[in-house]
C-alpha cells in the first residue's frame, strides 16, 4: 500500500505544481488561514477527536493528484478521527511570521495550531515566549526515531519547543542544457555569461551563509559583523551590476522552469522534484566546493492553540518510519526519522541510497549548520539585507 501511495505522489507532482503556477497562486500571496490556501481540509477524519490547522511550505507533503489529497495526512485522519486543515502558506519565514506577529504577541489565535518554520527564525518566537512546548512523553516515535543530525539545537537543546519535520541543504543549481559548463562555487554565479540569469534566496542565512563559506568563514563558529557585511557587500555588488535576476523564497523554482534563471542558489529537495516533473535531469544540484549550509524546518505550536493534544498525535504520526519514507519519496529532503531509510529500501532502493535524503559520512562532512545569531544581530542583519535588496 505504501509503495502505491508513493508512486501516486511522485506521479502527481507535475500537474500539482502546474496548477498553482497556472493559477498564479503563491503561498506568499495568500493570507494566513486563507481558505484559498487550504489543501486537504476534507478527508476521512470526521473531526470527532478534534482538529488541527497546519501551515507548511509549498510542495512539502506527499500529494495524490487523482484524489486531490495528501495520502499520509488522510491516513492520519482516518486512524484518529482528527480533522486536519492543511495550508501551504509559507513561502518565506519572515513574511509568514509578519502575517501573524500581532496575534502571536497578544496570545490570540493565529489561524494555525502548528506550523513548520526554519529553526533560525523559529528561535525568535521562542525568545518572545510565543511558543508552547511539546510534551515529549506524548511523542514516543520522536524519542525513538529522531536522527542525531537534528536532535539538538543551540536554542533548544532537548527539542522541547521544536520538533524537526524536514531538513535539507542550501547549495547551487544550474540548467544542464542552457549552461552545460555548470557551477562549482558561488563565485561561478558571477560569470559574465550568466548576467541577468542568476537567482539568490530571500532567506539571508542561506544566501550569505554560502557566500561566507566561500570567503573562508567558519559559519558554525564565532563570526560576526565583519564577516556578515563582507559577504553582504559581495552580494550588493552583484545586485547593483544586474548580474542577479531575482531574489525569492520558495517560488524561485518557477524562474528555473521558465528558463529566466540558468543558475543560482537552491534548496536540495526542490531540484530533485523539478527533475522528476521534467522526466529528466535538466537541473543539477551542487554542493559548493566550500560546502553547503544545513537548514532544519521544525514543527512548533503558538501559545494560543487549543489543539495541542491533536498536534502531538500529528507530529508523532510523521515520525513513523513508513510515513516518513512516504513523505521523503515525494519531497526528497533529509528526513529526520532514523527508520525511514530502511522503510525506503522497500519502496525505492535508489532513493534510499540518495545522500541528499540520507546523508552519508562524506556528504555530512560538507554540510555546515550556521550558528544561531542573537535577536539584536538578526534585526540589524535583516534590515541590512532587505536594504540591499531594495526593500
Amino acid at each position: 500500500m505504501i509503495r502505491k501511495l508513493v508512486a501516486q505522489a511522485q506521479a502527481a507532482s507535475l500537474s500539482r505544481r502546474g496548477l498553482f503556477k497556472g493559477l498564479g497562486l503563491g503561498a506568499a500571496a495568500l493570507g494566513a488561514g486563507s481558505l484559498a490556501a487550504c489543501s486537504g481540509s476534507s478527508g476521512p477524519g470526521d473531526g470527532s477527536a478534534g482538529s488541527v490547522r497546519w501551515a507548511n511550505w509549498t510542495y512539502y507533503l506527499d500529494y495524490d493528484e487523482e484524489t486531490g489529497t495528501y495520502p499520509s495526512l488522510d491516513a492520519f485522519q482516518e486512524a484518529t478521527n482528527i480533522r486536519v486543515e492543511y495550508f501551504e502558506d509559507i513561502d518565506d519565514n519572515k513574511t509568514f511570521i509578519a502575517k501573524i506577529k500581532d496575534q502571536l504577541k497578544l496570545g490570540q489565535d493565529t489561524g494555525y495550531d502548528t506550523f513548520c518554520l526554519t529553526d533560525s527564525s523559529l528561535v525568535r518566537l521562542l525568545e518572545q515566549d510565543q511558543l508552547m512546548g511539546f510534551d515529549r512523553s506524548l511523542l514516543p516515535n520522536v524519542g525513538e526515531q529522531m536522527i542525531p543530525l537534528v536532535q539538538k539545537a543551540s536554542f533548544d537543546l532537548d527539542r522541547t519547543w521544536s520538533i524537526p519535520y524536514q531538513a535539507g541543504m542550501t547549495g547551487l543549481v544550474y540548467n544542464t542544457k542552457l549552461y552545460p559548463k555548470g557551477v562549482k562555487q558561488v563565485s561561478d554565479l558571477w560569470a559574465p555569461d550568466l548576467k541577468g540569469k542568476v537567482s539568490l534566496l530571500s532567506e539571508q542565512d542561506d544566501t550569505l551563509g554560502l557566500v561566507m563559506l566561500e570567503q573562508g568563514v567558519d559559519v558554525e563558529g564565532d563570526w560576526g559583523d565583519d564577516e556578515f557585511f563582507t559577504a553582504l557587500e559581495a552580494v550588493e555588488k552583484q545586485l547593483a551590476s544586474g548580474q542577479v535576476y531575482t531574489v525569492k523564497g520558495n517560488s524561485y523554482t518557477q524562474d528555473l522552469q521558465t528558463e529566466a534563471v540558468w543558475a543560482g542558489m537552491a534548496w536540495s529537495g526542490d531540484v530533485t522534484m523539478l527533475n522528476d516533473e521534467a522526466g529528466e535531469e535538466i537541473w543539477k544540484f551542487v554542493v559548493p566546493d566550500a560546502g553547503a549550509t544545513l537548514f532544519i524546518d521544525s514543527f512548533c505550536m503558538p501559545t494560543s492553540t487549543e489543539s495541542a493534544d491533536q498536534v502531538h498525535q500529528l507530529v508523532d504520526h510523521y515520525y513513523e518510519p513508513e510515513v516518513a519514507a512516504q513523505v521523503a519519496a515525494y519531497v526528497q529532503y533529509v528526513t529526520p526519522v532514523a527508520g525511514a531509510r530502511e522503510a525506503m529500501e522497500q519502496i525505492d532502493p535508489e532513493l534510499a541510497a540518495n545522500p541528499l535524503i540520507f546523508p552519508d559520512e562524506e556528504m555530512s562532512s560538507r554540510v555546515f549548520d550556521m550558528r544561531t545569531i542573537s535577536s539584536e544581530e538578526d534585526n540589524r542583519y535583516a534590515q541590512a539585507y532587505q536594504k540591499a535588496l531594495g526593500n
